[in-house]
């Protein structure tokens, strides 16, 4: 196996139409962050986006979109903001992890939701969870009357907070769609209020991540776009989430709700919305992230396993991710609060360099992230 490290933008478009080809397995497509409109959309806002083009003998066999190494670690495009990473291919078995880390000049791979389609990397897998798929292809009436069979009171609690909200408010309503961007905005200013009272990175406030939302937002209506979504109650917006939509999937990203309406679980009822008008856009499945909130569980038709770790072929680089781990490791034996320490800073730093290659600002949102 060989790799040719190009710009996204000399993609040739024969290659173009092969890796969304290969995306989109029996034409179902896996993700919409494996479409190269979405790595095309992030290099927009960055310029450090580069494709490994990799090819066994004459042929090409697959395509790693990633980000120039920082530091001698290599990131899949997007990450840690992308929900799906990997390498686009159609036969995995030809592929060879080190040696793709190696040819894009990195001596280790950091990733955040790697794609399994044959088991991962067991050696550098520091976990495994999987991304909820709620299956609409029979409906969301069928869906609906099968998740109620099973969790009968979760749906009932949300049948009383929906009528309540009706109660209180006037019209409880989902719309699909924000052409005037204000409910996108509103968005954005709930995240950033969120991240700041909970200590968290203000992913939000970093200027390239708004000019890939900005883009996918412009899109809407494409092919491959993204989808604002709003609940109302009345006149009032109480819940706002942003996604990715492509063929016949939508992929839930970015929700935020009116915190002084949490009594009535409105990010959960715009969910329902969501399900309940998916149709309208020709969506049979909406994909709700990793499994890391208990609501998920009613949910679920299946997940997708996706993994968080590392893939190491030698070096400093190297040499420092598994000295984080030697530090966690003996971290064990501390009291509780101090035990987690070392996994707390690795994760904010990780997030950092991820989201900032300059070395300043890395240091100011580290800073700024970290609550102890």
């Amino acid at each position: 196996m060989r790799a040719k490290i190009v710009s996204i933008k000399d993609m040739p478009a024969d290659l173009i139409v092969q890796w969304n080809r290969w995306a989109a397995p029996e034409g179902r497509l896996i993700s919409p962050y494996f479409r190269f409109e979405f790595a095309e959309t992030v290099s927009w806002a960055r310029d450090d986006v580069r494709v490994a083009i990799l090819e066994d003998g004459e042929d090409v066999v697959g395509f790693f979109p990633h980000h120039t190494p920082q530091g001698g670690v290599v990131r899949p495009v997007g990450a840690p903001m992308s929900d799906y990473q990997g390498v686009i291919s159609g036969d995995f078995s030809k592929l060879d992890p080190q040696k793709i880390v190696k040819a894009t000049g990195a001596s280790a791979m950091v990733y955040d939701n790697w794609y399994c389609p044959m088991g991962g990397h067991q050696s550098g897998r520091r976990s495994r969870e999987g991304s909820v798929i709620v299956d609409l292809s029979a409906g969301s009436e069928a869906y609906f009357e099968a998740q109620k069979a099973q969790f009968k009171d979760h749906f009932k609690k949300s049948g009383r907070r929906y009528r309540a909200a009706e109660r209180d408010f006037g019209e409880v309503r989902t719309v699909l769609g924000d052409a005037s961007g204000v409910c996108f905005q509103t968005l954005s200013d709930w995240k950033q209020e969120q991240y700041r009272n909970s200590g968290k990175l203000n992913v939000f406030g970093i200027d390239w991540v708004q000019e890939v939302l900005t883009n996918l937002r412009h899109r809407e209506g494409q092919e491959f776009s993204g989808l604002t979504s709003s609940l109302w109650f009345g006149d009032r917006l109480a819940a706002v989430e942003f996604g990715l939509v492509a063929d016949d999937i939508y992929h839930s990203w970015f929700p935020a709700y009116d915190p002084e309406l949490a009594k009535y679980s409105p990010g959960t009822l715009l969910m329902h919305g969501i399900f309940e008008q998916a149709h309208t856009r020709g969506l049979r499945r909406v994909d709700i992230g990793r499994e890391d909130a208990q609501y998920k569980k009613y949910y679920a038709s299946y997940e997708v396993p996706l993994d968080q770790g590392h893939i190491l072929t030698g070096g400093l680089a190297a040499f420092g991710i598994q000295s984080w781990g030697v530090a966690e490791t003996a971290a064990r034996i501390m009291p509780e609060k101090l035990a987690a320490l070392p996994g707390r800073v690795r994760r904010r730093w990780s997030q950092a360099c991820a989201f900032e290659p300059r070395l300043a600002p890395r240091l100011v949102n580290l800073a700024t992230s970290i609550s102890l």
